[in-house]
């Protein structure tokens, strides 16, 4: 089978869990550095599937390669291949089948609950029952709309589209699943102004100091779960 696209947008916007799992599942990762000023691929057929993982930019700001991502992602949905999105990719990937997005009422940063959608697509993709609670990780301040034929797999109160899948083959999640206990305090590190910020107007849906690092080992343990289960999934649309 060919490889799988890894695309990273930042230093610290690492693939994260998602390389180790994929390779769990037998299937060969290239990440490509676009923070590295890798050039973003033209024709996705050389790949089986497309990953994009989160960034600090928005889907809307002047970068060249994303235009080519979301040009690249439309090439490879009218192939049929699926397309993983994280955070910004999510959001890019929601740009690229038809959707808008735009900035959430408030941020969420930390650990924040999303709740499982009761459909029959949420319940194959997270293998959780409907309604159920899960524990995420999350660094965002906008939110995508639903593409059209799209079926939402999970909300909150905060951000109503949380996660979103398309034709039982892509999907896009707005929380960080990929998270290690070393991603986490590189995340803390490297955007600690902005979550200052948030914590000193009384942001409600971002954590506390001491709650961003308790029982780290055991939460990110759960995101990991978590995601293997969504992958599970995922790599059955994989073209060969």
């Amino acid at each position: 089978m060919k490889l799988v696209a890894v695309f990273q947008h930042t230093e610290v916007g690492t693939p994260g869990t998602v390389v180790p799992i994929l390779h769990d599942l037998g299937v060969r990762t290239q990440v490509i550095h676009v923070d590295q000023g890798e050039p973003v691929p033209e024709n996705p057929e050389v790949f089986s599937g497309l990953v994009l993982m989160g960034g600090y930019m928005g889907v809307y700001d002047p970068f060249p390669w994303i235009n080519q991502e979301i040009e690249l992602i439309r090439r490879a949905n009218e192939l049929g291949m699926p397309v993983a999105g994280h955070c910004l990719g999510s959001q890019i990937l929601a740009v690229a089948l038809g959707a808008k997005v735009e900035k959430n009422h408030r941020a969420e940063i930390g650990w924040q609950s999303i709740q499982t959608e009761n459909c029959l697509f949420s319940d194959a993709w997270w293998q959780r029952k409907p309604g159920e609670e899960l524990l995420t990780f999350q660094w965002h301040s906008d939110t995508f709309s639903l593409p059209p034929g799209a079926v939402r797999i999970a909300t909150n109160h905060t951000c109503e589209n949380q996660a979103f899948v398309v034709n039982d083959l892509h999907i896009g999640m707005q929380s960080h699943f990929e998270m290690t206990p070393a991603l986490v305090e590189a995340y803390v590190a490297k955007n600690g102004a902005f979550l200052k910020r948030e914590r000193e107007v009384g942001n409600p849906s971002v954590s506390s100091e001491n709650e961003m690092f308790s029982n780290i080992s055991e939460r990110t343990a759960g995101l990991t779960e978590v995601l293997r289960s969504v992958y599970r999934r995922w790599v059955q649309g994989l073209k060969n």
